[in-house]
């Protein structure tokens, strides 16, 4: 069964920083032929953790990764790391797996499986060079 073909509706609720990331991405996703309206969902997790990464690493660059915890006499007892810091760590390895699903690394894009008929469609003629499409 094939999921129903077209562009899934980009939420209204979405912030604009995802909003942004979705309109972004939906063309590349189009051209890869990896989009169905069904995608809509992980899209949309896509787009919301791509711009809460994005908004705790902006946070990391003004702030740094830490600040100072210090004692009742103002000194400096150890530096403790902010937890947008973490945050961020979060995001990423949530964004790195639905990357992995939607095609966008290299590893992911080399595990794409042609159907069946493409794989076994004998190459001659004009489809060796221009697809099974090409007339001999």
């Amino acid at each position: 069964m094939h999921p129903p073909e077209g562009d899934p509706e980009c939420p209204d609720w979405l912030d604009d920083e995802s909003k942004a990331a979705w309109a972004y991405m939906v063309p590349m996703l189009r051209a890869m032929g990896v989009l169905t309206r069904i995608d809509g969902n992980a899209l949309t997790r896509y787009c919301r953790t791509w711009a809460r990464w994005k908004k705790m690493e902006q946070f990391i660059d003004k702030h740094g990764e830490t600040y100072p915890l210090k004692d009742e006499k103002g000194r400096i007892k150890c530096l403790q790391q902010f937890p947008q810091v973490s945050i961020a760590h979060r995001a990423a390895l949530l964004l790195g797996k639905l990357e992995q699903e939607f095609g966008l690394t290299p590893s992911a894009r080399s595990r794409i499986n042609l159907a069946a008929s493409q794989v076994n469609a004998p190459q001659t003629g004009k489809s060796r060079f221009f697809g099974a499409n090409a007339s001999a």
